[in-house]
């Protein structure tokens, strides 16, 4: 009994043929990103821009909807409201108010007063823009950093070529998801970087497996044209691919429409990064693989049988 499967057995879709209407169109994708990002900016989130933070403890828990609508019609901009340790437990965020110190202070006065009487505040802060900042460029050099290390362990588990490969399509996902923050205007926080960070491991789960039918191919048709041999290699893995892809997205669809305002912004990323990811695996970093010059030995493990062959 065969189970069941998105694409046909055998399908041979002709991508590397098609490779440079798939460069022109990644690249118009990183372009337009950019473009969008120095001229529209992103809209950051508190966590980025500074603002107040109030952790409040109820007798009972409370209904974050009812917490929403009290404080939503204050005039203090944006205000987020995440359960936060204990059922009973939330954490509110207040943008930061135009003014001084007196300001915030009153914000939070107006907060006190939409709650009402028998909430138990536990703790209230102001983050400044130098905290903000920090928060900003700690979120950009964890992706950079992760991005190194994938390359790093690319390049051991396989060659320097597929490592160059995979971060050009990871480098192609992350500019292409700031790029689309910047023109929905959603904004972007922790929880963003976070999502953003969490494509880069999806996407690259997906590159190493079709990594792994090429070098495996590689090896064993050390005479067939290049291109025919990442073409099919990508059809040999695309069933895997896209039932995995197809799965993560009926999990992260419930998530963005049952999950609740407080992660729908990191479900919205990761949707766009599965679809993003699983197009940058099978359309740009395989083809790319052909202007590398990749071993046809299929990296050290082949020199090594190779080496062995001739002895």
């Amino acid at each position: 009994m065969r189970g069941f499967s998105i694409i046909p057995a055998g399908i041979n879709i002709q991508f590397i043929s098609r490779r440079m209407v798939f460069f022109l169109f990644s690249a118009a994708i990183v372009i337009g990103s950019i473009g969008l990002f120095l001229s529209k900016g992103l809209n950051y989130g508190i966590d980025f821009r500074g603002g107040i933070l109030i952790e409040v403890r109820y007798a009972a828990a409370p209904e974050i909807s009812n917490v929403r609508g009290s404080l939503g019609g204050l005039g203090l901009g944006d205000v987020e409201i995440q359960a936060f340790g204990a059922p009973t437990d939330l954490l509110i965020r207040i943008q930061k108010q135009e003014g001084g110190e007196e300001a915030q202070q009153a914000a939070v006065e107006k907060v006190k007063v939409a709650l009402g009487a028998g909430v138990d505040y536990r703790r209230t802060e102001f983050v400044g823009p130098k905290v903000s900042q920090e928060l900003l460029w700690d979120g950009i050099y964890a992706v950079a950093a992760a991005i190194f290390a994938i390359l790093i362990y690319i390049w051991f588990r396989f060659e320097w070529q597929f490592g160059l490969a995979a971060v050009i399509a990871l480098v192609h996902d992350v500019f292409s998801t700031i790029g689309l923050f910047a023109l929905l205007g959603m904004e972007f926080n922790l929880s963003t970087v976070a999502a953003v960070l969490t494509i880069a491991g999806y996407s690259i789960n997906d590159t190493v497996v079709v990594f792994d039918r090429v070098r495996e191919n590689l090896r064993k048709f050390k005479s067939k044209p290049l291109p025919q041999l990442l073409n099919e290699s990508i059809n040999q893995t695309l069933s895997r691919t896209v039932m995995t892809s197809v799965t993560t997205l009926l999990a992260l669809l419930a998530l963005y429409f049952l999950g609740g305002e407080v992660i729908r912004g990191f479900s919205f990323a990761m949707i766009w990064g599965v679809v993003i990811g699983t197009y940058s695996s099978v359309c740009l970093a395989v083809p790319v693989l052909l202007y590398l010059d990749v071993s046809r030995l299929g990296g050290a493990a082949g020199e090594k049988e190779a080496a062995a062959d001739k002895a």
